[in-house]
């Protein structure tokens, strides 16, 4: 029997994430200068990283040689100090892809159930079918998360239920008592991952206290990342709050060190930087209304977002990518999360959405 067979046949059945195309690809594959193509394919921070972040950068080079704290004590104290969560309810992750991972690995087993909703993000089942569990999509409705068919999904076997919000690839958006009605429904011995990814992006209006239901849902973990309005997605730093005996049990099965020592100077000083978040969130706004002003005279149909991204229904999405991609624009296809006729896209600098705007154009022309 061939070595590649011996591997369990949940591990076989996987698809492989699939990342936004980076810059150096698409200048091989089309012969282009790579400053000449514009990126907005995987919710990345336009503006950078904080000058705060990095000057911590700089500082923590001199230390390379040496590991970094595992327990990551400066960066868990400053999140302890911001939410008003104990260091003892905080998990580090590189990224907070690996808090999910984290929590498949921990909370599901072989033939148990992980709840979440059609067109969400890709991780969801991909870490669930990766520790044998099995993937319960819920349909989704207005695109977004059907609460009250996720709770009738609950059975015996369910683990842990994922919800995004603001959901990624759709940018959809659940208001905090709904969010808070649902967590009332859910029993205690299943474990609900809030994936609050994009929260630094909400308007004041839109904000709810996810951090303040901890206390009354033992079985909440909240995550987040530095990885979008943080601008730090090359460094891979995120984290969940939770219960400290949740806490426990998902460092248990950490790997020491998951997070590398820039990552850890980056984020701490990050979070202090609160110009540069406000900075990034105005920067956002005027951005997302120069896209969808453009997709409203274009006659196009778009999911209204609380992210960084607005989803563009496009017709053939395959084939309107590949045209984007020939004049040096990566958006994002999403035929993989059931939406073959849409394109995600990143919110850029003002030149760079305008770039994508023109060449929109001429691709649907």
């Amino acid at each position: 029997m061939p070595i590649a067979d011996r591997a369990p046949d949940y591990i076989r059945a996987i698809s492989p994430y699939q990342p936004g195309k980076p810059i150096s690809e698409l200048a091989r594959e089309m012969g282009l200068v790579e400053a000449s193509i514009v990126k907005l394919a995987s919710n990345e921070n336009p503006l950078g990283i904080s000058p705060m972040a990095k000057e911590a950068i700089a500082r923590a080079l001199l230390e390379l040689a040496r590991y970094p704290d595992g327990n990551g004590f400066a960066l868990k104290a400053a999140l302890s100090e911001r939410t008003g969560v104990p260091m003892s309810g905080i998990v580090l992750g590189n990224g907070s892809n690996d808090v999910l991972e984290l929590v498949a690995r921990t909370f599901l087993t072989p033939g148990s159930e992980a709840v979440f909703s059609e067109h969400a993000f890709a991780v969801y089942p991909l870490a669930t079918m990766a520790v044998g569990g099995k993937p319960v999509a819920v349909p989704a409705k207005d695109f977004g998360h059907d609460l009250d068919a996720m709770a009738a999904a609950v059975t015996d076997k369910t683990g842990v239920i994922f919800i995004a919000n603001p959901n990624n690839p759709t940018g959809t958006f659940l208001p905090g008592p709904q969010i808070e009605a649902f967590l009332e429904k859910i029993p205690e011995r299943v474990l609900v991952v809030l994936d609050e990814a994009y929260t630094e992006y909400l308007s004041d209006d839109d904000r709810y206290d996810a951090i303040g239901w901890l206390a009354r849902f033992p079985n909440l973990l909240v995550s987040r990342t530095f990885s979008k309005a943080y601008g730090l997605a090359g460094l891979r730093v995120g984290y969940g709050l939770a219960h400290p005996s949740v806490i426990d049990l998902l460092n248990r099965v950490r790997q020491p060190f998951n997070v590398n020592s820039l990552a850890l100077a980056a984020a701490t000083a990050a979070l202090a930087d609160e110009e540069f978040l406000a900075k990034s969130a105005a920067l956002n706004r005027r951005g997302m209304a120069q896209l969808t002003d453009a997709f409203r005279a274009m006659s196009l149909e778009w999911i209204p977002s609380w992210g960084n991204f607005v989803t563009v229904k496009v017709g053939d999405g395959d084939a309107i990518n590949r045209k984007l991609l020939a004049q040096g624009v990566i958006v994002r296809p999403i035929a993989g999360y059931g939406m073959p006729q849409w394109l995600r896209v990143s919110i850029g600098l003002p030149e760079e959405n305008a770039r994508f705007i023109s060449a929109l154009q001429q691709a649907l022309s």
